[in-house]
């Protein structure tokens, strides 16, 4: 049986993953235990302060450490996470997101994520705490020929 590549286990989950979809978060990159992704910030997603609404600053947080920590093929899910936002999202800023495992013990992995606008502006910090559960995000296919 042949392991899927980090990149169809990405693949695999953006196509299934239908509020990235809605938001307009893109998976620009995937590696073991790393993963960056965008969101241009749309009129609907401002708040009453005319401003991104904090809630998807942490959905795209949140989404970019879940490609980074189910990498590996092995379903993992958040057990916590929290954010730091420093700075505001304005509508028509593209923001990026950059997930970096910082441990990965048995189950437990811990993963920091950067959000950043177009000029390079920090955001937000995120920390984010997952466990592995029984199950692989892409079964393994016929070993090749």
């Amino acid at each position: 049986m042949a392991e899927p590549t980090v990149e169809e286990v990405g693949a695999s989950m953006m196509s299934r993953d239908v509020t990235a979809q809605w938001l307009g978060i893109a998976l620009d990159e995937v590696r073991a235990g790393y993963a960056r992704m965008h969101m241009t910030v749309k009129p609907e997603m401002a708040n009453g302060h005319g401003i991104c609404h904090g809630g998807l600053i942490f959905t795209l947080a949140d989404t970019t450490f879940a490609y980074a920590c189910n990498s590996y093929n092995q379903v993992a899910l958040a057990s916590s996470c929290m954010i730091d936002f420093l700075a505001p999202g304005q509508v028509g800023d593209v923001l990026g997101a950059e997930a970096v495992e910082q441990a990965l013990r048995g189950r437990q992995g811990v993963y920091d994520v950067r959000i950043t606008n177009q000029q390079g502006e920090l955001i937000a910090l995120f920390r984010g705490k997952s466990t592995q559960i029984r199950g692989s995000v892409v079964p393994a296919g016929p070993a090749p020929a």
